[in-house]
């Protein structure tokens, strides 16, 4: 299911997105601080559901739920305010729910759960990445087979970094660690690369990746990764994690102390 929620205040914004991830775990949500955004988004992507707050500059609520319905008439709209006297024209709207500030997850349960539009169950298009416990990728059901470990380790990297470009030379010092970047390592480096490429073309995963001169990163927006859920605060990524991230590599064991002292 994909969300959104706007609203111009920074903090209500927070609020609000935390109360839905918490009530509905497995939902992708945007976040939007001006409406404008919000409908550029929507034009692009299909809205599942939006929570939208009423009075905001230049376009409030009201107008901003119009403009979506005229984009995609099956959004369902629910309007977050602190303010009880807008109840009869959200209605008119035809309006999913209506909820007072403070939100709490139980009050978007509720709604979610009542929706005037249901929403379809449908699969989730991105790439399955665990990275607590040992390093796995996933395509749809099946786990995505790496014809060189290096390749995987290097992957692992990519998802690690989270999006950020990473040059040959810096995949080489994680890959073959006190080694010096000889010709010998630049070529093993390609070739890893190049495998990696492959078995996700096998895979029919080759979009996930992102390459321009001398930088590969990942498309994180591709991606369903614990590790990216457990920063953006997701309760059952936060259960999911039991003091183990990407066991399979050293490199990665720094990271470990932050994530513990998230959980504490």
């Amino acid at each position: 299911m994909n969300c959104i929620a706007v609203d111009d205040e920074l903090f209500a914004l927070k609020d609000l997105t935390e109360a839905i991830t918490s009530a509905a775990p497995d939902v992708s949500i945007r976040q939007f601080l001006t409406p404008m955004q919000a409908v550029e988004y929507s034009v692009q992507n299909t809205v599942d559901v939006a929570f939208l707050d009423i009075e905001m500059d230049r376009l409030n609520g009201l107008e901003l739920a119009k403009r979506l319905k005229d984009i995609s008439p099956k959004t369902n709209i629910v309007f977050v305010t602190g303010y009880s006297e807008y109840a009869l024209d959200a209605f008119s709207i035809f309006a999913s729910g209506y909820i007072l500030k403070p939100v709490s997850p139980e009050a978007i349960a509720s709604v979610m759960d009542n929706l005037r539009n249901p929403v379809p169950v449908r699969d989730d298009p991105r790439v399955r990445v665990q990275t607590f416990g040992n390093f796995e990728v996933f395509a749809g059901d099946r786990t995505v087979h790496f014809s060189r470990s290096k390749s995987k380790e290097l992957f692992a990297y990519l998802i690690h970094k989270r999006g950020t470009g990473c040059t040959s030379k810096e995949i080489a010092s994680v890959l073959f660690e006190n080694q010096p970047y000889s010709i010998s390592i630049q070529k093993q480096v390609q070739t890893c690369l190049s495998s990696m490429l492959k078995d996700f073309k096998d895979a029919g995963i080759q979009n996930i990746i992102h390459r321009s001169y001398n930088c590969t990163s990942v498309d994180i927006s591709m991606i369903n990764c614990d590790y990216y859920r457990f920063i953006g605060g997701d309760p059952q990524a936060v259960n999911e994690y039991t003091g183990e991230y990407m066991s399979n590599y050293s490199w990665a064991d720094f990271i470990i102390g932050y994530l513990d002292s998230k959980v504490l």
